[in-house]
């Protein structure tokens, strides 16, 4: 939309000088110029014009009242600046050498130069990942840098503001919104808690996909529900509410819901938070188990380091909403980056600090 100006936006008028015969007189020290003895009286500069000195009144208003130009910006000034924010960018991103080892499978998912903000704090800034099909990834970093923003931008939760989420070959922020609900169905999503339905007990909470989504009969959704809460190790606890389970049983309830629609991706939001060493490991080992039975792309949103060592097949460190470097596991681990070391190792010296 145009802009309209406004009083302070309009270019000035010149000015009209009304000189009389006294003012067109100078000072006894000051004589005309060549140029003013030729020109007519009434086309003189007035005395009280800016000098050359910088001294005088009006307004600093040029020889026939134009406006005076205004003082030139330093040469050189926006360069400079543009230099300094290259720079500060370059020792941010100084680990982020966003080597991406080949992991000898096709992408699940890939992320395209994703940007992501949230009023003035920047969440992803450039993201490029890909998530490999068939196996277990594993997104590793500090607490609050966008891990599970990902998931979001994943299910189509978010858009990116820059950038694009490709699933399958196709970009989730051009879908509509019947290509995106039928998207969705190709995911399985384990929260960090389960996310279970209070009002529910076991059985209904695992079988809620597959009431709202699709046409099946309850007998056959009864034997899709009780072969997927035997594979979690639930099959005796069908009748329990949430409130009765431990935090691993509501994982792992979790985790035989989002197994009910044969999904192609499932991704898991820090399914170890909350749970001791030894749930965590059985957890882990569960994850493994099912993944080789059923296949698909797996990505475990962690900072766990067990967890990644137990589990992943490809790790991808993010940082600052950016990869700084992703591969198989066992050359993650082996990795000469400074950063990657200190994360994979759980070392305190090193470019990660309590910022």
């Amino acid at each position: 939309m145009e802009r309209t100006r406004d009083e302070d936006d309009r270019p000035l008028e010149p000015r009209d000088w009304e000189e009389t015969r006294g003012e067109e007189q100078q000072e006894p020290h000051e004589q005309p110029t060549a140029v003013e003895r030729e020109q007519p009286a009434d086309e003189r500069q007035p005395e009280t014009e800016l000098r050359e000195d910088g001294s005088g009144g009006n307004g600093g208003a040029a020889a026939g009242g134009a406006a005076a130009a205004p003082a030139a910006t330093p040469r050189g000034t926006g360069e400079m600046t543009h230099e300094r924010g290259s720079q500060a960018e370059a020792e941010e991103y100084q680990w982020h050498t966003g080597t991406k080892r080949e992991h000898g499978a096709d992408d699940a998912v890939e992320f395209i130069d994703v940007v992501k903000a949230f009023g003035r704090n920047r969440v992803l800034n450039g993201l490029n990942l890909g998530l490999p099909n068939d196996q277990i990834s594993m997104i590793l970093g500090p607490s609050g840098t966008g891990k599970s923003v990902c998931i979001k931008h994943m299910v189509g939760l978010l858009y990116p503001d820059e950038g694009d989420v490709i699933v399958h070959g196709q970009s989730v922020p051009a879908m509509a919104d019947d290509e995106l609900f039928e998207m969705r169905k190709k995911f399985g999503v384990l929260f960090q808690d389960g996310a279970l339905f209070g009002s529910m007990n076991v059985y209904d909470n695992t079988a809620f996909p597959l009431r709202q989504h699709t046409d099946k009969g309850e007998d056959e959704i009864r034997e899709i529900v009780s072969r997927r809460l035997g594979e979690v190790g639930l099959a005796a606890a069908a009748e329990k509410m949430p409130n009765e389970l431990s935090g691993g049983m509501r994982k792992r309830a979790g985790f035989a819901r989002a197994l009910v629609l044969d999904p192609d991706i499932v991704l898991f939001d820090e399914p170890d938070s909350g749970l001791d060493p030894v749930r965590t490991a059985l957890l882990c080992e569960l994850i493994m188990e099912v993944h080789e039975e059923n296949g698909g792309a797996y990505c475990v949103i962690t900072h766990d380091i067990m967890s990644a060592r137990r589990v992943a097949d490809y790790i991808a460190i993010l940082w600052k909403g950016r990869i700084v470097e992703s591969g198989p596991a066992s050359e993650l681990f082996n990795s000469d980056n400074q950063f990657v070391r200190q994360f994979l190792s759980g070392e305190a010296q090193g470019p990660l600090g309590m910022e």
